[in-house]
Parts: structure tokens; sequence; C-alpha cells
């Protein structure tokens, strides 16, 4: 998939025009997205020196992106020929309806079968463990 990701927000906390904490999970499931097979596009309003800025807090975390606010690299956006609107399959956002679920829950939704089969199996829990989400996903990303 093509994933649109948003930047202030979403991979880190909003302090727009600074760079904020970076979220919880952010990189971790970001890496894996790309693991998969699938193409990130940062998608922000951002631009000139803060999007530069943003753009090398990502890289030197161990991300580059497919494209950055253009549907595909080579495209040369004119606002007289196609919307502004990214052409992706999914968009993650922390301004969507409900708001930004975490990159848990985000990552459960976009793979919810990749889950090692001994940490979604509750019938194995009998009390042994943390088997929280966050505790799963530490395993999982390690």
């Amino acid at each position: 998939m093509r994933i649109a990701v948003d930047f202030d927000g979403t991979i880190v906390e909003h302090r727009y025009p600074q760079i904020g904490e970076e979220k919880l999970f952010a990189f971790e499931t970001l890496k894996q997205l790309q693991k998969y097979g699938h193409l990130l596009i940062l998608w922000t309003f951002r631009h000139g020196r803060e999007l530069e800025e943003a753009i090398e807090y990502c890289s030197k975390k161990g991300i580059e992106f497919y494209a950055i606010n253009k549907s595909y690299p080579e495209e040369d956006f004119d606002p007289t020929q196609a919307s502004r609107k990214i052409d992706a399959d999914l968009y993650i956002d922390d301004r969507n309806v409900g708001g930004f679920p975490g990159w848990s829950e985000i990552w459960q939704l976009i793979n919810p079968d990749s889950m090692d089969s001994e940490y979604n199996d509750l019938s194995s829990l009998s009390g042994k463990g943390d088997f929280s989400v966050g505790s799963r996903l530490k395993k999982l990303f390690k």
C-alpha cells in the first residue's frame, strides 16, 4: 500500500513549528511498515525550512520516504491540473475523525494477523507475564 503519514501530531507531538517529542512506537511502526513493503509518503503542512527539518529528523531515525507531499517522487504538482490531495491507499493523521489512535492500534489495523500467535492466544495468558499491546509490540520490534 501507499500510506500517507502526517508529521506533527502523528509521528511527533504537535509543537509546530518546532519538532515535538516522538510518539510512542512511531518509528518502530514506520520501519516495520516499510519492511512489509508499504510505501510511505510524508504528507504534512510543513514546507520550506520546517519541512526540511522534519525530513532530516525522520532520516536520522531511519525513515526515508517514498515521496514527500506528492503522490509519487516524480510528480510535478500543478494546482491548475491536479488536486492537492495525495493519492494513497491509507492516510494516517491525528486530525481524522476520532483523533489519533496511537501507533500500536494503527499497526494492528493494518496488519491484524502479524502478531506472534503466542501473544494473541488469550487462553495461554494464565496470569503470567505482560501481554499488553505495548508489551507485545516491544517484543515484535526488538
